[in-house]
This record gives C-alpha cells, structure tokens and sequence, in this order.
C-alpha cells in the first residue's frame, strides 16, 4: 500500500513500515504547508491510497465523504519517534485489513 506520512510524523517511521508498504513523506513529495483538503486532493492524484498524521483535528476539519482514502490518527502520547514506534504493530495490522475503508482511523497504544 502506498503511504502518506504527514509532515508532523517523524520520517524515519517510514522505514517500520517497509517492506509491507511504500511509506513516503510529505518533505519527499515537497508538499509542506499545504493544507488538509488539497493535500488529500494531491494524495489521490498521485496515487496514495492512505495518509496517516499525528493531527488530532483533522477529523473534524473535512467532509470525509468527498474522500476515500482512509487517514490514520496516530494518538502516541508523545511526539517522539519512540511514541510512534510504538504504535507500528497497530498501523500495519489495520493496513491489512482487506477492504479498509476510508475516512478516519484512530489509533492509540495498548494498554
């Protein structure tokens, strides 16, 4: 599947989602600053087919149903590597869900 990090995730998580998925971030596309609707926008031309953020608030900042690209809330608890890290057995097990369908998935750490 190919992956979207927004540019509030660390980079390096792209590679703990290897080799299941082509994970690429937003400073890769040099798609910075751009905002919610026209990065999904930018997203589905260019074949992605989900994003996954750290922004809490984007849920309720557009009309998911103009969409299909599921977006994953990542809620780590932290803003560290080490907190999103933590969170990749939870991402990769909702990204094989056959038929995942869009709109927002949160996730958060075990407990």
């Amino acid at each position: 599947m190919k992956l979207l990090l927004d540019e509030d995730l660390p980079k390096k998580l792209r590679y703990r989602l290897r080799p299941e998925h082509e994970a690429i971030s937003v400073q890769d596309m040099e798609w910075q600053g751009k905002k919610n609707g026209e990065l999904l926008r930018l997203m589905e031309a260019f074949g992605f087919e989900a994003l996954l953020t750290g922004d809490k608030q984007m849920q309720y900042q557009q009309n998911w149903r103009r969409y299909s690209l599921p977006v994953l809330v990542l809620n780590a608890g932290g803003d560290q590597y080490e907190d999103y890290h933590a969170l990749t057995p939870q991402i990769k097990a909702l990204l094989a869900q056959p038929n995942l369908a869009g709109g927002v998935h949160e996730i958060t750490p075990s407990t």
